[in-house]
């Protein structure tokens, strides 16, 4: 399974709007300029939110878009969910109406069945406010650094 650019576009726009504060509305032009998104790819991902209830629009001269709720209030999975439609690690897992040939007599059925729980239950055990701390430790700590030195290996 790989998260598809809409996926990770789809989060980062939402820690985005996140850092921004949830009082005002953010152009689709800002976002996309921060963001390095061309605005039509941006518009499309934002259409999926608005549509998920996720963001709050508003056209016009001051218009754009903002959280609908708290970062605290978002768990990563939603926002994953809404930009991929599922997170299923493969095919015959999939909610498409498509039932696997050898549904009863797979063996490898219940360690994808399992391993789609795992990652169900990872994603959403994550806020939004949870993710944004994680990048604010990492830009604050030691072992990161805006240079790279190619020999090193890097601290995870």
């Amino acid at each position: 399974m790989m998260i598809s650019s809409k996926g990770r576009y789809a989060l980062r726009v939402m820690l985005d709007l996140a850092e921004q504060g949830s009082n005002k509305y953010i152009s689709l032009k800002d976002i996309a300029e921060r963001q390095d998104i061309s605005r039509k790819y941006l518009e499309s991902i934002m259409t999926e939110l608005s549509k998920n209830e996720l963001v709050e629009s508003a056209i016009g001269k001051t218009g754009g878009y903002k959280l609908k709720r708290a970062p605290e209030n978002y768990k990563v999975g939603e926002i994953l969910y809404a930009a991929e439609g599922e997170l299923t690690p493969v095919s015959c897992l999939a909610k498409d109406g498509k039932k696997c040939d050898r549904g009863d007599s797979c063996y490898t059925y219940p360690f994808w069945l399992g391993l789609e729980e795992h990652i169900k239950e990872y994603v959403n055990s994550y806020t939004l406010k949870d993710v944004l701390e994680l990048k604010n430790k990492q830009k604050n700590s030691c072992c990161k650094c805006d240079s790279h030195n190619e020999n090193e290996d890097d601290v995870i």
